[in-house]
């Protein structure tokens, strides 16, 4: 091993001198702990004063280390660590490096070494099964009918996983609760093989979910990490990301020579490190702005006004949208398997487009009859693309180092998708703004108006993201529906599907897929013309949820393009935009109440009432 990588310390055997390589370990073990203060003074003291460094967790459940330094020292510490009783059982893998790759040592003291906020998960006493990476690879040489899930989260996926492996499709593993309930339900009775890069996450996904009905669990022992030091890279493609400046591992447990930028977080190519855009912890050439672009000195407005004349949609492009098949169109051919994910926009739809070719897997073009796997990730390419105008007279309500806070006119989506790429209000103030990080943590239809918060960071995204989970925020609209409801104050909790239909959009269902929905509504004033004003308060998060509970009330919001009178239903989401500034989709959101992810104290953002409702506010 020591042949593999390029050696940095001197070390004398006999009268040669020769360079040490860095010994990285990785190491977790569940077992009751008390005295957590004392333990963590003990351990800091030893590991500064063997030159180790890296970030150690203990909490009550176990402990958790990533630690990095000389073979000599570090290979002592772990001796003298296993040799108290509570240790003698601790597993390590190992990787060598070229260089350090922590800044400094940490010892911290966690609620958990592994974070899933859920109680009753004992991996200790009551685990699932494990399987052993000779024996994966075993069952991946057989070609076995089973499957293969990949619990990391979506950065480290895109990273690489194993052939065929189907991601659950997190960005923490916090949400992986939540996410189980996407799973189909045909897998609870099928074997299912979870994995991450060391094993300490599925200790807890497994028994999870094992608690949920699957009933043939299993956990791949150590990781991936274990894996490459037992099987090399058969069945894996890509390398595997960890958490340290190596950024990831190849399958013989080497750097891979990838990189990360600190300002947008992109994974980046060897290519891309040593191109000029390249700054550490500046930019990389995924996000940097040259100078002559740059608008340092000019407001928030202009920055915007400039960016979207013309607008950025408008200009033709290449556009490529990723499809990947999931586990329930495994097997299948590639028309049917569009039609199973995307039945939405219809079969003439995918006809024409793999006629046209432009569905591929690589450099393939595929069609119709294409047997489809699991896992697979094809491009769907779109030449010359010019997509719909959109309403670009964005205002800013707040800006601070972890949010920014925008008046969102209509019509303009939020998020890329169907029709829209550029011509979305992420994609505008990403570039408009050079602020490439940015995430939308809440959602609004394209044609509601009103406050849309955004996070600078993926940590300040999570934290507010969490909080509306959590039912912690507080949603205030402003809805012109048609006719007058007899309450004052009433509430919808009809649940809603989660899957679109034609056009997108969702319906009111007492089973099947449909999850729960609340919202309270208050009637402010009759107009006198046959509608009337209603103040909504969300308390669930629902795609369409104010305008599908209205609708099911019989009281459609005024100029709603597909949820109409007397229950029926058109198949536009999406109001062009000569219409909507004619006839605009009377949906506003208000005001919106936060916890700040920095003060922790409670923060209110209020969007400018518009004319349709601003003499009947309350007092």
């Amino acid at each position: 091993m020591v042949k593999s990588v390029k050696l940095r310390r001197w070390g004398l055997v006999g009268n040669i001198w020769y360079m040490e390589p860095i010994l990285n370990i990785a190491a977790y073990h569940f077992v009751p702990l008390g005295d957590l203060a004392t333990r963590r003074r003990d351990l800091k003291r030893q590991c500064v004063a063997a030159d180790l460094r890296g970030t150690i967790l203990l909490s009550p459940e176990g402990i958790n280390l990533f630690i990095a330094g000389r073979p000599e020292p570090l290979r002592k510490f772990l001796d003298d660590l296993r040799s108290q009783p509570e240790f003698t059982g601790l597993d390590v893998k190992e990787s060598w490096s070229d260089d350090q790759p922590f800044n400094r040592m940490l010892v911290r003291l966690k609620k958990e070494i592994i974070s899933m906020g859920i109680d009753g998960i004992d991996p200790r006493n009551r685990p699932s099964p494990k399987l052993t990476p000779l024996e994966l690879k075993r069952w991946l040489d057989e070609g076995r009918d089973f499957t293969l899930l990949d619990v990391r989260n979506d950065y480290e996926v895109g990273v690489g996983t194993f052939e065929g492996a189907t991601a659950i499709g997190l960005d923490h593993f916090r949400h992986f609760p939540a996410a189980i309930a996407t799973l189909p339900d045909g897998w609870k009775q099928r074997p299912v093989v979870m994995f991450c890069t060391g094993g300490i996450r599925c200790e807890k996904a497994g028994p999870l979910m094992q608690q949920h009905g699957y009933e043939h669990v299993y956990q791949l022992d150590g990781g991936i990490l274990k894996y490459f030091e037992d099987c090399g890279g058969a069945h894996f493609q890509g390398d595997c990301f960890v958490f340290d400046k190596r950024v990831a591992l190849n399958p013989k447990l080497e750097a891979s020579g990838l990189g990360m930028c600190f300002a947008c977080q992109a994974i980046l190519t060897p290519d891309e490190l040593a191109s000029p855009d390249y700054r550490f912890e500046r930019s990389c050439p995924r996000c940097y702005q040259a100078p002559a672009r740059s608008l340092p000195a000019i407001d928030r407005d202009t920055q915007i006004r400039v960016a979207t004349t013309p607008l950025p949609g408008s200009v033709p492009y290449d556009n490529v949208r990723p499809i990947r098949i999931t586990e329930a169109a495994d097997g299948m051919e590639m028309m049917p398997a569009l039609m199973h994910m995307y039945a939405h926009f219809g079969e003439p739809f995918w006809r024409e487009e793999l006629l046209l070719g432009r569905i591929r897997l690589g450099d393939h073009v595929a069609d119709a009859s294409r047997i489809v796997k699991a896992g697979q990730r094809y491009a769907h390419w779109f030449p010359d693309t010019v997509e719909p105008d959109v309403n670009a007279e964005i205002g800013l309500i707040y800006e601070d180092d972890t949010l920014l806070v925008v008046d969102k006119p209509t019509p303009i989506p939020i998020h890329p998708s169907g029709r829209f790429n550029r011509n979305t209000l992420t994609w505008i103030l990403r570039h408009a703004l050079n602020m490439p990080g940015l995430r939308p943590v809440h959602r609004l239809d394209a044609n509601t108006t009103g406050v849309a918060v955004f996070a600078k960071t993926r940590a300040v995204a999570g934290d507010v993201q969490r909080q509306f989970e959590a039912g912690q925020v507080e949603k205030h609209y402003v809805a012109k529906c048609i006719g007058v409801p007899h309450e004052s104050t009433f509430t919808c909790d009809v649940p809603i599907t989660d899957s679109p239909g034609i056009g997108g959009g969702r319906d009111v269902v007492a089973s099947g897929d449909a999850k729960p929905a609340v919202t309270h509504f208050t009637r402010w004033c009759n107009l006198g013309d046959g509608n009337s004003i209603v103040h909504a308060r969300p308390i669930t998060g629902r795609t369409n949820q104010i305008r599908i509970h209205l609708w099911h009330l019989g009281h459609p919001i005024l100029g709603d393009p597909m949820y109409l009178l007397d229950k029926r239903t058109a198949a536009s989401q999406t109001i062009d935009l000569q219409t909507s500034l004619s006839e605009p989709m009377h949906l506003h959101a208000w005001r919106i109440s936060i916890r700040h992810p920095a003060s922790g104290e409670r923060v209110q953002f209020e969007s400018p009432a518009k004319p349709w409702f601003a003499s009947v506010l309350p007092p």
